[in-house]
This record gives structure tokens, sequence and C-alpha cells, in this order.
């Protein structure tokens, strides 16, 4: 393999790993504003128990998050410096912004909601809890952002020519809204929302199945599923204007995604395919004209296709951004099929009844994730053979003086500690949840009938 497929394999391989955790720590620090404000409303000490336990989660998230995180930025530096100095300025202020904006105001709060309980008030560890979750939401922000510019640049000028050429930017604010920044971050904080909500439904429909903590366990299944409900079907409407802008200005990642090669002919919309990019064919189970309608609210519209660009223009592996891309619809569609159908349950108060259903989310909670995963493998994959779209391409964006053997070193060593980090937080989560919401010693601060009714659903474990 060459130094520019292993480049891109390392830095995949990483940000992919790394994509597990931020997700969960935004949609997990949504949930416990949720829980502590109900708590602090209500009064209620299972609410309280709640925010506790899955502070404790968040918690973990974000240490192993910001752990990944840190290689990205070196990669910059190590395998990919032409790219660094063409985009520096671009991505070197989103990443400032970051750090100024949402990092400071993350870790400022950070400490109160971890170990500020018992030493500030309730409200004052109430607006700590919201201001973590906000900083994890602006962090996302300047991400997005900066990966938006790569995506469809605005607010810049290039200076220079050849390899001393670098991008500089004109209108901040032009760069940070380019055309494609917030359909992307508002798909980006959806996704992430139902990370953490499928996460939550996860652990306590387990609880359920197992007739542990059943009293919280149901109040906290339900907010969730309040949650997962309202954004998987948001997810819907960010989707379609998100394929808009990448119609507008992508076209080629579009066909990409749908398979479509003829210009003059209409596009048709697959449920699911195979792509014979030799052949320029698709077999599989479509909807006849359904992309052309979704573009133009025309079946007859024909729409843009991969023969109307260059060769070295196109997409390389096409069927596999058509499989991620419809992957990740399909995800949205069953996610949004098992929450109205829990709802359903839910409104004829029979949900908890329905043990094989509890099962099915039990292991849903995987689902948000691969389609996290899926949705930013099609749109990467798709943008090529540009890193900077339309600017500058991937193979000259390596650095020089790297070789192969150096990158295959550094990747086997990152799969390495990237395992064990893996099974580090599998271990610890698993331990967390096992251990439950509270202690056994709790009960004895809580009335009695409360108690007794934890004694005995514990008993039967």
């Amino acid at each position: 393999m060459d130094v520019e497929i292993l480049s891109r394999l390392q830095f995949a391989f990483t940000i992919a790993f790394h994509y597990i955790y931020p997700p969960l720590s935004i949609g997990i620090g949504l949930l416990v504003v949720i829980f502590e404000g109900l708590y602090l409303k209500t009064k209620d000490k299972e609410y309280e128990d709640l925010t506790r336990f899955w502070i404790k989660i968040f918690g973990l998230t974000f240490g192993i998050g910001v752990a990944t995180g840190i290689v990205m930025e070196f990669e910059f530096g190590t395998n990919w410096a032409t790219y660094s100095r063409y985009v520096g300025d671009v991505f070197g202020s989103a990443l400032a912004a970051e750090g100024i904006f949402a990092f400071a105001l993350e870790s400022g709060f950070l400490g109160i909601l971890l170990f500020g309980w018992n030493r500030v008030t309730p409200i004052v560890h109430f607006i700590s809890t919201i201001g973590v979750f906000l900083g994890s939401m602006f962090s996302a922000v300047w991400i997005v952002v900066a990966n938006s510019w790569m995506q469809t640049p605005a607010g810049y000028h290039v200076v220079g020519e050849g390899m001393s050429a670098r991008a500089e930017i004109t209108d901040f604010w032009e760069m940070v809204f380019n055309p494609s920044s917030v359909d992307r971050v508002i798909h980006v904080w959806i996704g992430a929302f139902l990370a953490g909500a499928f996460l939550v439904l996860s652990v306590h429909a387990y609880y359920l199945v197992k007739k542990r903590y059943v009293s919280s366990s149901k109040k906290a299944f339900k907010v969730a599923l309040i949650v997962a409900t309202f954004f998987s079907l948001s997810q819907l409407f960010t989707g379609h204007r998100s394929a808009e802008i990448v119609a507008e200005h992508q076209p080629a990642k579009l066909a990409a995604m749908e398979g479509h090669f003829d210009s003059l002919a209409t596009a048709d919309m697959y449920l699911m395919g195979w792509v014979n990019k030799e052949d320029k064919t698709v077999s599989g189970i479509s909807i006849p004209g359904g992309l052309s309608f979704l573009l133009h609210q025309d079946f007859e519209a024909p729409v843009r296709g991969l023969d109307s660009f260059p060769k070295e223009d196109q997409p390389g592996a096409v069927n596999a951004i058509f499989q991620f891309y419809h992957l990740m619809v399909a995800i949205g569609m069953a996610l949004i099929g098992m929450t109205l159908l829990a709802c359903w349950f839910l409104f004829r108060k029979k949900l908890f009844d329905q043990k094989w259903l509890l099962w099915a989310f039990v292991f849903a909670s995987i689902l948000p994730q691969l389609a996290n995963q899926f949705g930013w493998f099609a749109a990467e994959m798709g943008r090529q053979p540009w890193v900077v779209y339309g600017l500058l391409r991937t193979s000259d964006a390596l650095s020089n003086t790297v070789v192969a053997n150096q990158v295959l070193a550094s990747l086997i060593m990152f799969a390495m500690v990237y395992l064990l980090l893996f099974i580090l937080f599998v271990y610890l989560l698993n331990k967390k949840i096992q251990h439950g919401p509270f202690d056994e010693s709790t009960l004895e601060s809580r009335p009695l009938q409360e108690g007794i009714e934890n004694v005995i659903t514990n008993s039967n474990d």
C-alpha cells in the first residue's frame, strides 16, 4: 500500500474511534440536563439518582473522548503537512474558536458537575450541568464548521502559488456560515442526541427486563423515549435538507450516494442495491424517479450524474459510498419505527409488558453509533478526490517526507492503544451499569415504602 492510502486509513481509523465518544457525551449531556431539571422541579429523589448515575457515565465518555481526540491534531502535522499549510489559517481559527468558546466553557464547569454536589447550591450545580452540555455542543459546532468548509469552501482567498499556496480567511463569518455548515451542525447534533438517548434506553430497558431499579428506570425510559422519538423524526428533515445542499454544491457526491451515472436520465431512489461502477449500473430495489422528485418535485426531471464529471474528479469507491449512505438511511428509518412503536405501547399503557421490545432496545444502542459512522464515511469518501472540495486534492495534501513504513507502524500502534482504551471503556461502563443508579445504603434515607419496593425488586435478581 502507498503512503496516501495508509495515511487515509490511519486518519479514518483514529477519527472513527474518537467519534464514538463525543456524540455520546452530547447526547448523555442533554439527558442529564433533563433529569436534573426534573429533580429540581419535582424534588423526586429518583431523578437525582438518575442524574448522578448518568453524570458518572458522561465523565467516562468525556475523558476517553478527550484522550482520543488529541492524536488527530498531531496527524495534521505529521502525515498531512501540505494540507496543514494550505488550510492552517482557516482550520486553525476554527480550532482556536473551539478552545475559546467551547472547551473553556465545558472544562470550566466540569469540576462542579462531577464533584460539586455537596459544595454548591442545587441551582449552581444545575447551571454547571447546562454549561458543560452547551460546551460540548459548541465544541461540535466548530469541528463541523471546519469540516464543512472543506466540503463547501467560502469566505477565503488563495495567496501564493504552487507548494506555497494557502487559503486565507477574508470573511470569518462567511467561513463559519458556509453553505453546508448550519445544516450539517444540526444533523450532527441530532445524531448525538440519538446516540445518548438510545444508550439511556438500552441501560434502563436492561434494568426493566432484569427487574432492577424498576421505578426509576420507567421514568428514565419514558424521558429518553420522548427525546429519541422527537429527534429520530427530526433527522428526516435535516437529512433531506443536507441532501439538497449536497446536490447543489457537491453533485458528484450525491450521484455516488445514489449510484447515478447518466445526467440525461431521471434519478431513481434506491432502498437497497449494489453498484457496478464498470458497467455503470445499479441492481436493487428502487422508487423510479424518486431522487428526481425529492430534488425537483418532478419525477421526470434529470439529475446530474457521474458521467458529467471528468474521471479524475469522480469519487473512487462508488459502491462503498452507496452502501454507507443507504445503511445510514435504513438505520434512521429503523429508529423511527422502534420509537413510534414504543410510543404506541406507552400510550396504551402496555409498554413495560413488552419484554421482546425492551430486549430490542437493549441492543439498539449500537444503531445510532453505526448511523453516525456510516454517515461520516459516506460524506468523507464522497468528497474524494478532494480534501478541500475543488481546491486541494488529497494526493497533493500529504507530507513529502513521510514514508509508508512509518505510517503503517504508527497505524498498528494506534490500533493497539485504541483497542486497550476501548476494552477499558467497555469494562468501566459495564461496571457502572452493573452497580446501578444508587447504592443500597441510600435506601435508608428514603421513605419506607420506596425502600421496601427497591429491596424487593433487587432481591429478585
